[in-house]
């Protein structure tokens, strides 16, 4: 069986550290605030403190993906390294990345027509997306192939549920997925929408939550409802978030108290650059494995 690398990149919201230490390699996306061009490496260029609140005062952040000659370059080095490579994207619901890393591995099988690449979409993103990477970096290490290991990726993928919320609706309106109108009521009345990741990728608002606290309950009732198991549910529990991490511990605080046994603690990352750009300050992110996600 040749020897393979399993690949994401700088979405999937893990620290550099984590990546290091699953051995999963990645490769960044970029943003530009105010004009300035920035890799989404980690925070390693700027940390996510001077992100956010740079952010709160004003500055213009838009994001750039991955593409074709980037990847190709990347995929390049690693089938130089004489290894097969199973890629995993941010999901093609939000992001083109996918048909680039697809369309740059044509290129590269041409070059090293020895080397297996296989592409697949996680249909995920942020520490969902790292959640699935973590997974995937473990099922390689019980002895998967390459192959084996990107068809277990598709067809366990929608069973990664992402739900999240957010207090602030400054970068949603920027965005468009929110009105004006709708977030100035929003403001008024302490609503806080409830979304979350539909089967082919995408970001959906599911429900108007009024108040922060009752929100944080609401998602983690969503986790009670769909989880591996219910409240026996024995698998890991990522949280991502952006600028509010009193926020982020107290949904791991009662998912912990709700979910005894649960494979370790919650972990909580910082929301990067690339995810960042488009959340704002205010958005907690909530990950674990569940029932098929069918709409």
């Amino acid at each position: 069986m040749a020897e393979y690398l399993l690949s994401g990149c700088s979405a999937a919201d893990l620290t550099k550290e984590h990546f290091e230490r699953i051995r999963v390699r990645y490769i960044c996306f970029h943003y530009i605030m105010d004009d300035v061009v920035y890799p989404d490496d980690l925070g390693q260029t700027m940390p996510a403190e001077e992100f956010y609140d740079r952010m709160s005062r004003g500055a213009v952040t838009k994001t750039s993906q991955i593409n074709i000659s980037e990847y190709v370059d990347y995929f390049s080095a690693i089938c130089a390294e004489g290894k097969d490579i199973v890629h995993v994207t941010l999901s093609s619901g939000i992001s083109g990345t996918y048909n680039s890393a697809c369309s740059a591995a044509e290129i590269v099988r041409e070059r090293y027509p020895e080397r297996e690449i296989y592409i697949v979409d996680s249909l995920g993103a942020s520490s969902g997306y790292g959640l699935i990477l973590d997974t995937a970096a473990a099922m390689r290490d019980s002895g998967l192939s390459a192959k084996e290991l990107a068809a277990w990726i598709e067809k366990n993928r929608l069973r990664l549920h992402h739900w999240f919320f957010s207090t602030d609706l400054t970068s949603y309106v920027r965005g468009g997925r929110v009105s004006k109108t709708a977030a100035f009521f929003g403001g008024v009345f302490d609503i806080c929408p409830l979304l979350n990741m539909d089967n082919l990728g995408r970001l959906i608002p599911r429900k108007k939550v009024r108040t922060k606290k009752n929100v944080i309950r609401e998602i983690v009732q969503r986790m009670a409802e769909n989880a591996d198991n219910g409240a026996d549910y024995d698998g890991k529990c990522f949280i991502s978030m952006s600028a509010c991490r009193e926020d982020a511990e107290e949904v791991a605080r009662l998912v912990e108290e709700k979910f005894p046994k649960l494979n370790g603690r919650v972990l909580i990352n910082n929301i990067g650059g690339l995810i960042g750009s488009h959340t704002g300050p205010g958005t907690v992110a909530l990950f674990f494995w569940g029932s098929e996600r069918v709409d």
